[in-house]
């Protein structure tokens, strides 16, 4: 299925300037963007409702049929009431140092007591360019899904909401946004359309009981509808989110852990305070983090082992060894077989000259 076409509004002028300006953010700068951060979701009337936290690390990328890539990992999500209804949302992507998006999963659901509804965006990118797949799903109905393809000569520029957190980390660390900076970009519908930055200069803000300089950002994206999303970002000058606001949307998301306003350049302070027991099973930040993590790690010791066949035979020769003698103390074994172990070459055969001590002799019965 292809977007409507007149939802593309952005030009060739549009995609070379933003590939250009993307083109001049280095790895130092980036280097300076990766941290996590944690700000309250707090209702028009000052009243908590909720949490958001964001993070970017660095993170191999890997797809089947082609080796791993080095790159930034970005991930985000926030849990709050809408209506009173829990609502919570998570976002993953996978950024290159140029803010090309090799992949990205957006996710919203709506914790409705008869229905919950879940809505999910993945987008890929492939030789030909990048593709989007919608999913819909109501309650336990089944899942509608659509999807749709993008060009590389259309995608020229894109920022995606991923690469979006890393680009205006860089622009409140430099304290600078160049005048009409336009990116392509992919709304929630999954239409190609424009998101504009512009700097509202820099004013004083409050951190919890604190007051603190920030560098406030603008940033629209703008739709064929005429209805254009506005947020107003207000940055530290290590590039901390301390305030954001979607214009219309009675939330606001705001720092209020002071201890972050003497942190610079990755520079953690000791907390001043004992660290309190979490269940972190049930924190969406932490869990996160743990399974990609054991994903990390299930397939470098899969790729490991793949690349080292001779394990399977060594392990095999050792369990039989260890089988056939059943010695009294099998830890003394083990350091003994493998302290002489050679390159095994085929299983057990290899190491019939390694054994600790070779099985007694028992002559064979005189024959009548």
């Amino acid at each position: 299925m292809e977007p409507p076409r007149e939802c593309r509004q952005e030009t060739p002028a549009i995609r070379e300037a933003a590939a250009e300006f993307l083109s001049l953010i280095g790895p130092e700068e980036l280097e300076r963007c990766l941290f996590a951060e944690t700000l309250a979701v707090v209702a028009a009337e000052g009243q908590a409702a909720g949490q958001r936290w964001a993070a970017a690390r660095w993170a191999p990328y890997e797809r089947e049929g082609a080796p791993a890539r080095r790159c930034l990992l970005v991930q985000a999500g926030s849990r709050s009431r809408r209506h009173g209804v829990p609502a919570s949302s998570t976002l993953k992507a996978y950024v290159t140092l140029q803010l090309e998006t090799l992949e990205q999963e957006e996710q919203e659901r709506l914790e409705l007591r008869a229905h919950p509804i879940v809505r999910r965006t993945h987008m890929v990118s492939h030789q030909h360019g990048m593709t989007v797949t919608k999913t819909f799903q109501e309650g336990k109905a089944e899942p509608h899904c659509w999807s749709f393809s993008y060009s590389w000569a259309e995608l020229q520029g894109l920022v995606l909401e991923g690469a979006n957190l890393l680009l205006l980390r860089v622009m409140a660390c430099r304290q600078i946004v160049p005048p009409g900076l336009v990116f392509p970009t992919i709304d929630t519908e999954g239409h190609l359309c424009t998101s504009s930055y512009c700097p509202l200069g820099i004013q004083q803000q409050a951190v919890g009981s604190a007051e603190a300089e920030v560098f406030v950002i603008k940033r629209a994206v703008h739709t064929s509808t005429g209805v254009s999303t506005i947020w107003h970002s207000s940055f530290l000058p290590s590039g901390r989110l301390a305030r954001m606001e979607q214009v219309g949307c009675p939330m606001l998301v705001l720092l209020q852990d002071e201890s972050v306003l003497g942190k610079t350049d990755g520079v953690e302070p000791q907390p001043p305070f004992p660290k309190q027991p979490l269940d972190w099973e049930e924190d969406i930040q932490l869990w996160s983090w743990f399974m990609d993590r054991k994903e990390e790690l299930q397939a470098s010791h899969a790729a490991y082992v793949q690349q080292h066949p001779e394990l399977r035979a060594l392990l095999s020769d050792f369990l039989q060894a260890l089988l056939l003698q059943q010695p009294c103390d099998p830890i003394s074994f083990a350091a003994q077989f493998f302290a002489h172990q050679q390159r095994p070459r085929t299983p057990f055969t290899s190491t019939g000259a390694a054994s600790p001590s070779p099985p007694p002799h028992r002559p064979l019965a005189n024959r009548e």
